[in-house]
Order: structure tokens, then C-alpha cells, then sequence
């Protein structure tokens, strides 16, 4: 019997909601005291720690390669190649919005790279919302006031490591309001 794809998202949905009134899913972790407490993976296993991005100024956002907004790959990758000297951008693969990210680290590494040429650093897939929101999400939802709503949410981060902007999904990373914070 094959089932339309509606019916495997309500199911999922189902599912997960069951899942989370059981207490199955796991447990939240803490948002760490300071974003470069974090230490996180790239999508091709080497680990990261985030101090390294100390005394920069970062463009956080959440990516998925089956999403209306995936073409906004090219608009950070022109980004990255412009002002790369002034913001570093990373990515982070998240499957949490009706599931637009199934891929492996492998598959969305050669996705960036073949479709958009991704040269920006990419980091394996994580959760951003929800009860298993990875920690840096919860830093980055306890200091902007924002979760993202869908995929291709950015937050920027200032040298500093303070959270100066949210800007949501249908915002192009080269708008105005997020160039104006790096170029300024």
C-alpha cells in the first residue's frame, strides 16, 4: 500500500506529539553561559570549538536543501565570497520543519557543493527547535527573543558574541539590514 506524502507528515506529527506526551524524546540540554562555550561537528566530522570565532562578527543560520528558501545558498555563498573578511558565515542543516532536510552529512555536503558551491563552513545537522533544540539554538533563542520559525532563519552575532539581529526566512542575506551590520 503506498501512502501519499500528507498522510506521512500527519502520521509524523502524530508520532512525535505522542512521543513528547510520553516523555520519549530527549531531554532539552541547557544553553551554555557564552556562545563560544560550544563546540559543534561539520558536516565532515572535524570538531569545531567555537572560541576559535572569537572577536568576529557571525551569521548563524539554519539550512535545508528540500525548502522553498534553499536558493538562498547562493545568496550566503555570494556573501561569503564578498565580505567573508568582515562576517563569517556558518550553517547548520535542521530537519525540524516538515522534514525539508532527510539528507546525511555526506549528501548535504555534496548538495551545497554541486548546487551552490558552498565554500562557508557547514556544520552537521542539528536540532533547532523543540524539546531536543540543540544548545547552541537555545543561546541563540535566550539572547535574540526569536526561534526561528522555518528554515533559512537568521541570527546575527557581533564581535562581541551578543546577538544583534534575527532576521526570518524570507529575508535574503544580502538585505540591506544585515548588510548594513557588517559593512557599517
Amino acid at each position: 500500500m503506498k501512502l501519499s506524502g500528507s498522510f506521512k507528515i500527519v502520521v509524523g506529527v502524530v508520532i512525535m506529539g505522542l512521543l513528547s506526551f510520553l516523555g520519549l524524546r530527549s531531554p532539552s540540554l541547557p544553553a551554555p553561559d557564552s556562545l563560544y562555550d560550544l563546540s559543534l561537528k561539520t558536516l565532515d566530522g572535524e570538531t569545531i570549538s567555537f572560541d576559535r570565532y572569537r572577536g568576529k562578527t557571525l551569521l548563524i543560520v539554519n539550512t535545508a536543501s528540500k525548502c522553498g528558501n534553499t536558493p538562498q545558498y547562493a545568496e550566503l555563498q555570494s556573501l561569503h565570497e564578498k565580505f567573508g573578511d568582515r562576517v563569517t558565515i556558518l550553517g547548520f542543516p535542521a530537519n525540524n520543519f516538515l522534514w525539508q532536510e532527510p539528507g546525511t552529512h555526506e549528501e548535504i555536503a555534496a548538495f551545497c557543493e554541486k548546487n551552490y558551491g558552498v565554500t562557508f563552513q557547514m556544520f552537521e545537522k542539528i536540532s533547532v527547535r523543540g524539546r531536543d533544540q540543540h544548545p547552541l539554538y537555545r543561546w541563540l533563542t535566550e539572547h535574540s527573543g526569536n526561534k526561528p520559525s522555518w528554515n533559512f532563519c537568521k541570527y546575527l552575532v557581533n564581535e562581541s558574541g551578543e546577538v544583534v539581529g534575527f532576521f526570518g526566512p524570507k529575508v535574503s542575506p544580502l538585505d540591506e539590514a544585515i548588510l548594513s551590520h557588517i559593512t557599517g
